[in-house]
């Protein structure tokens, strides 16, 4: 930074900054330009330039030369941003006579400059910038000073049309910072008086607006209306929609003119949204006057889906709007048509409307028509759940369900043939340069599936013969080759796939036999791999969504998994994968069937899996492998009696172990195959079969974990060893290398099966005694020697499982847990917040366990050790990586309610560290890059001060008495606030430190409070705090004071004796 500082220094640009001379447009211009196009040193040197210039208190009074004499636009725009700047920060401490003359001399220029179209259309960027300074403006001004604003507005508006489009443009900028962006950028009360003031002077913009409607042949500024009046329809008094000529003016004069009809159904949608209960002629009307519209505009006959496809912007945009119409209206208002019988037709042209929308390909309007018919069909299913249409008597159908029967029929065929995807797999390389699969969990696609199988299901439940009758017609025409095409059959399998368990057990029964039977027919009848891959992978990922059928039909669920065993050794693309998911599926939904002796067998099938292992498995990938143990060992896990169980598990880990033993044995005689590079990639290999087995198994593992466990902890040993001594002679960089890399895996996979059995083990006092001394002996010491970068972060995260799940009995180990790993893990997060972020995060998360499972241990500690405790607490909060600073909160909050309980201790840990705490909280509820925690931060201030208020706190936090420690956190505050903000008057501070405590018990408030304050702290107030509305502040706040008082007399014992009425004492 100096070296440029000394490059500025002599820079001719330098002399911008000298406002004892006069400005030089052409250097302004040339340094704006600089900014803009060069590069390096010169670019910096003009940005510091504008940067130093911008931030100058009297760089507003340059604005004007500039604006008059610039030729450059880019300049104009740069002091549009000093004048903004001015306006939001310091407008209240600028004397009234140069509020006025800004205020002039923009009102003058937007004249000026808006009053020639051809302007408008030139100089857009400009006017709009200027547009908003004036609505800055104005909500420093109006109506306090500038009470005639809306009659000046709307009276220049008759003068010109140019000006008046753009006037519409500054009453829709207006209409949006009062009621759609006022939170967090005004006050709570500043926000209501506007919206309070536009509501009472509608009624001239409105005539404004109908005038220009009725009478205006200027396309653009009829355009600027109609966007305008959309912005006001979410807020603007009822009575002007529905008791003025609104509705039919939009719908004949607007809506089939092709330049307006987008903006003026997106006008219709918004009052279609309205939820009323009064208004029912009029949204009728709204409805029969659209929809006769739109049959002109739009025939029904027209073939939506492809008018799409070959239209321009603006007709798709069209589409979607009316889907949003429709969608809108028909959710709101759908049962006030259904009821009139005079509009039954009407009803179904809209629904006819909405199917031919449906069929769109275009994701997003999809998503918009699948609402409503999953709305539909939800509605109709909830209101008379056991009516199935199962019975041929129509008699029996709900009225309702009868009126849309045919439409229905249609939206199954559309969710069949548009089936989303299940699931998404993602192929990706992981840090250890492994190449593993993840299933995502929310993506779009997965959420528009879940949206379209709910509807499905609601459908099939509303009518299930009709469901079963499209699938098999559709599966009928892959069969015959009319549809056959791989993208056909996978939607279609998709869909059979998502309706599982909603039809009755017998019919469901019936259905799959016959899709089986047609999917294998299909398989021997087309030729080629890829085809019989297809259909292979989706007869599997059928059977896997019907658990019911398969653990009721024990013979067909043997056949299938022999047949996914067989897939096993198919090396086509994806195969193997899809046999080992659906298995691990299957395996866990009939987990019982494989270990019982089924009817007809002479052993459990589990006993038939082990005697065979080594033959399913050896074509398999090492990842798909430890998927196939982690299925195998589901059903090991349901196994009741533990001498079969424990059989089961030697037999099942016979072969990992085979060769864990001979890796072993040799390692004993020559410890030097540790560093083998083929060697140390089986151990990761073997452990993570472990890993896996383990997940699925359980605590009864552990006849496993034991009889690896020492050999383990001495392998993780030894590899510490190579990886210190390999960083030791190379550096650092040597991690990056595969041999240290596959060392490190074992090393994270020995900590992922530790920590893994113990979250699942059921007997905290044997893993507290004869698992967790020899691991801390092993892990602890080594992680505290190591170089920082050979540190596993898995230490800190197994630590905090550990800690998690074993509670009191590991409360005597913290001491030493924290000794081994507290400070050096300190040392690498405190310089910054970036490095090593997977120790920051596992570093926090033991903390979060320490305080909440052993608290009683953090009582026994040195002082400078708890010290160090809290302020590694606040250096997590005060994080910008949100899950740091989440849990950092969440944390301190945990140990403000630990200390409360524990009375002996409270007092001196309030005395010590009370007010800091609050000093620290402040400190980032004031830093607008945590504004994402404001919640958790209201919630701590409020607990604190709620402490003080109800008397816990009982000792002294200053010179004076207990008694007075209220008063003297006041004061604290006030006084930290004013030194931080020596811009904010008294009366501000006074009453947003009256409201931290009248607020206390009501946390949304005291966040909004908190939000009104970070609002005020951003600009300077000068004398006049009017349009701060601190009295009205002052007395809301009383009465929340007198209404939480209120609360707490009524329960008897709750408020001192002291603070009772005196009539209550007698």
């Amino acid at each position: 930074m100096p070296a440029e500082m000394t490059m500025l220094a002599d820079h001719p640009a330098r002399q911008l900054l000298d406002f004892s001379q006069k400005l030089d447009i052409n250097l302004l211009d040339n340094v704006v330009n600089s900014m803009y196009h060069d590069i390096g040193s010169q670019q910096r040197v003009a940005q510091e330039v504008l940067t130093n210039l911008k931030d100058h208190p009297d760089a507003w009074t340059r604005v004007d030369t500039i604006l008059e004499f610039s030729q450059n636009m880019k300049t104009k725009y740069y002091a549009l941003q000093i004048l903004e700047t001015v306006i939001k920060t310091r407008w209240k401490i600028l004397p009234r006579n140069q509020c006025e003359g800004i205020k002039k001399y923009v009102v003058g220029l937007i004249i000026k400059t808006s009053s020639d179209p051809a302007n408008m259309e030139k100089e857009g960027v400009y006017i709009s910038k200027l547009n908003m300074i004036l609505v800055q403006i104005l909500k420093q001004e109006w109506p306090k000073h500038w009470p005639t604003f809306i009659s000046d507005i709307v009276g220049a508006s008759r003068t010109s049309e140019s000006l008046c489009q753009n006037n519409m443009i500054i009453l829709k900028l207006l209409s949006e910072e009062v009621f759609d962006f006022s939170s967090g950028q005004m006050t709570q009360v500043k926000a209501k008086h506007l919206k309070d003031s536009m509501c009472n002077e509608f009624s001239q913009i409105f005539q404004l607006c109908q005038f220009v409607m009725e009478n205006s042949q200027n396309a653009p500024l009829v355009h600027a209306t109609l966007e305008t009046l959309l912005r006001f329809l979410n807020w603007i008094p009822l009575g002007y929609i529905f008791e003025t000529k609104l509705i039919s003016t939009l719908v004949y004069k607007f809506l089939n003119v092709p330049m307006f009809r987008n903006v003026t159904l997106k006008c219709l949608t918004e009052i279609a949204g309205v939820s009323v209960n009064q208004y029912e002629e009029q949204f009728v009307n709204l409805f029969t006057l659209t929809m006769s519209q739109l049959k002109q505009m739009l025939p029904l006959n027209t073939n939506i889906r492809v008018a799409y496809a070959n239209g321009k912007d603006d007709e798709q945009n069209f589409i979607q709007n009316l889907s949003l119409f429709l969608c809108t209206f028909l959710k709101e208002h759908g049962q006030l048509i259904e009821k009139r019988p005079n509009l039954r037709e009407t009803l179904m042209e809209a629904l006819h409307y909405m199917l031919l929308v449906s069929e769109v390909e275009e994701t997003e309007i999809f998503k918009i028509c699948l609402e409503y018919w999953n709305h539909l069909a939800a509605e109709l299913y909830r209101e008379s759940p056991f009516s199935t249409s199962s019975t041929p008597l129509l008699s029996d159908v709900p009225p309702r369900r009868h009126l849309y029967l045919p439409v229905l029929s249609q939206v199954r065929l559309l969710m069949v043939s548009r089936m989303a995807k299940p699931e998404e797999v993602l192929v990706v390389e992981n840090d250890q340069g492994e190449v593993v699969r993840e299933f995502m969990k929310d993506t779009d696609a997965i959420n528009l599936y879940k949206n379209m199988r709910e509807t499905l299901v609601y459908l099939t439940h509303l009518d299930y013969a009709d469901t079963e009758r499209i699938m098999t017609e559709k599966l009928h025409n892959q069969v015959n080759g009319t549809e056959w095409s791989w993208r056909n059959l996978n939607m279609l399998c998709w869909a059979i796939g998502s309706i599982s368990g909603a039809m009755h057990e017998e019919d469901e029964k019936r259905f799959l036999v016959t899709v089986i039977k047609d999917l294998l027919g299909l398989c021997e009848q087309k030729r080629g791999k890829d085809n019989k891959a297809i259909i292979a992978s989706n007869i599997m990922y059928i059977v896997g969504q019907y658990p019911r059928f398969l653990r009721a039909h024990w013979k067909f669920l043997k056949t299938v998994v022999n047949k996914l065993f067989e897939f096993m050794h198919e090396t086509h693309d994806g195969v193997q994968d899809m046999a080992c998911d659906t298995f691990i599926k299957i395996a866990q939904k009939c987990r019982r069937h494989f270990v019982q002796v089924q009817v007809g067998e002479v052993m459990p099938f589990i006993d038939e899996i082990l005697n065979n292992i080594n033959t399913i498995i050896c074509d398999l990938q090492p990842q798909q492998v430890h998927t196939f143990y982690e299925a195998v060992g589901y059903m090991i896990g349901a196994q009741t009696d533990q001498a079969v169980q424990e059989l089961l598990i030697e037999k099942y880990m016979l072969l990992p172990n085979q060769v864990w033993d001979s890796i072993i044995q040799q390692a004993t005689k020559n410890v030097d195959i540790l560093k083998d590079a083929e060697t140390v990639r089986q151990l990761g290999s073997i452990l993570k079969t472990n890993v896996r087995a383990c997940k699925a198994v359980g605590h009864p593992f552990v006849v496993q974990l034991g009889r690896i466990y020492l050999d383990m902890l001495n392998v993780y040993k030894c590899l510490s060893e190579n990886i210190s001594s390999a960083v030791q002679s190379n550096g650092e960089m040597v991690t990056k290398q595969p041999l240290i890399r596959s060392m490190r895996t074992v090393k994270r996979e020995t900590l992922k099966l530790i920590s893994g059995w113990v979250s699942r083990s059921n007997d905290p006092q044997m893993v507290a005694e004869n698992f967790v001394p020899p691991l801390l002996e092993a892990v602890l010491i080594d992680y505290q020697r190591n170089v920082p970068a050979a540190r596993e972060p898995e230490v800190l995260s197994t630590m905090a499982t550990i800690v998690n799940k074993l509670g009191v009995h590991i409360t005597g180990e913290i001491p030493m847990i924290f000794d081994a790993v507290f400070e050096c893990t300190l040392n690498m997060i405190n310089k910054d917040f970036e490095e090593f972020p997977e120790h920051r995060t596992h570093f926090f998360y033991l903390l979060q366990a320490a305080t909440s499972q052993c608290f009683p241990a953090f009582l026994s500690i040195a002082p400078a050790q708890f010290k160090l405790i809290l302020d590694s607490i606040i250096w997590a909060f005060k994080h910008t990586m949100r899950n740091v600073a989440d849990t950092g909160l969440q944390i301190l909050y945990t140990l403000l309610q630990n200390v409360s309980a524990e009375e002996a201790a409270a007092q001196s840990f309030y005395q010590t560290y009370f007010c800091d705490i609050l000093q620290h909280i402040f400190s980032v509820v004031t830093d607008t890059s945590h504004t994402a925690g404001l919640t958790m931060h209201a919630t701590i201030l409020a607990y604190m001060f709620n402490l003080v208020e109800e008397g816990k706190v009982s000792v002294a936090l200053s010179a004076g008495s207990p008694a007075n420690n209220q008063g003297h956190v006041q004061e604290y505050i006030a006084n930290l606030l004013k030194t931080a903000f020596p811009h904010l008057q008294d009366a501000q501070v006074k009453v947003f430190v009256t409201g931290l405590f009248s607020l206390n018990q009501d946390i949304p408030a005291f966040k909004e409070h908190l939000r009104d304050f970070l609002v005020q702290i951003k600009e300077f107030a000068g004398e006049d705090t009017s349009d701060l509305f601190l009295e009205e502040r002052e007395t809301a706040l009383r009465q929340a004071q007198e209404e939480k008082h209120k609360l707490q007399m009524s329960v008897p014992g709750i408020l001192n004796p002291h603070e009772l009425p005196e009539e209550m004492c007698d």
